[in-house]
């Protein structure tokens, strides 16, 4: 008769018990003080936007009202700003979703000479003092007659989105299921029809996360907008500065943040699930 030695018991009997885990104090600790950094400034813009008055040292504001809002939501310039704003957001979103997607396949894709050293050049807008380079190009935009015209900022802009729409499909590209591409075209599916119907779909949630990044950072744009669309085009927050400047009243500054604040509301909405999603995490190869 055989017996078994309390030695060699099976490795299933020593699992730990999952709600022995310790609790991440150092974590949650960072994590309520970025909660307070990032919360507590909105807050106090909120209360400022419906203050009328707010002296020192008192917490909370003696009155509240809506007259700056109606003062500021009187102004036809402000409604002009946001519009044209909106506007210039999609037009350049649209430019470099058709001008980025295919050059982020490419990257992804192909082994092409210098193709290293081109998509790091990608990178040549945002490794450098960023208002340096815009009096570089305002300088070769005057020469162009682009100077306070909507196509200049435009172009301005999409200098803006060009890493964001380029490095994050190409980690969408590079990790769709390669298998399932090879299905498809032994399957008799043509390279258009892979793409379509394979790469594509699985590439989208990621795709579709650099967009909204790039019309959401196309929207708060300042300093390029200010310097090639000034006087002519203001946009919504270049209009806020001037407006801030002229009248040196908290309460509209307060009101117009709030106003720039809602297509970040909008895109979260629409970002919720997407951002939680296996298939946004798999983009990213996580």
């Amino acid at each position: 008769m055989s017996t078994t030695s309390p030695t060699t018991m099976p490795e299933a009997a020593v699992i730990p018990d999952h709600k022995t885990r310790r609790i991440d104090w150092i974590g949650l600790g960072l994590s309520a003080l970025l909660g307070v950094v990032v919360v507590i400034p909105l807050i106090v813009v909120a209360i400022w936007a419906f203050a009328e008055v707010w002296r020192y040292p008192s917490l909370l504001p003696q009155e509240f009202g809506l007259r700056f809002w109606k003062t500021t939501l009187s102004r036809p310039d402000v409604w002009g700003a946001m519009f044209l704003s909106i506007k210039l957001s999609v037009i350049v979103t649209a430019l470099s979703t058709i001008i980025c997607l295919p050059a982020a396949y490419a990257f992804a894709r192909l082994d092409f000479p210098g193709r290293n050293v081109l998509f790091l050049s990608f990178l040549a807008s945002h490794a450098f003092p960023k208002f340096g380079l815009l009096i570089a190009i305002a300088g070769i935009f005057l020469n162009l007659g682009l100077i306070s015209t909507f196509w200049g900022v435009v172009l301005i802009q999409l200098v803006g989105t060009l890493m964001m729409m380029i490095w994050i499909p190409v980690a969408a590209f590079q990790n769709v299921d390669r298998a399932m591409e090879e299905a498809a075209r032994d399957a008799g599916a043509r390279p258009l029809r892979v793409f379509w119907s394979v790469s594509l779909p699985q590439a989208a949630p990621t795709i579709f996360a650099a967009i909204l990044l790039s019309f959401v950072g196309t929207f708060y744009e300042t300093e390029g907008a200010w310097l090639i669309g000034a006087p002519e085009i203001r946009t919504m927050p270049v209009l806020m500065i001037t407006f801030i400047n002229n009248q040196l009243v908290v309460q509209y500054g307060a009101v117009l943040s709030i106003l720039l604040w809602i297509p970040s509301f909008i895109a979260l909405l629409f970002s919720r699930r997407l951002i939680g999603s296996a298939s946004f995490a798999k983009g990213f190869g996580i």
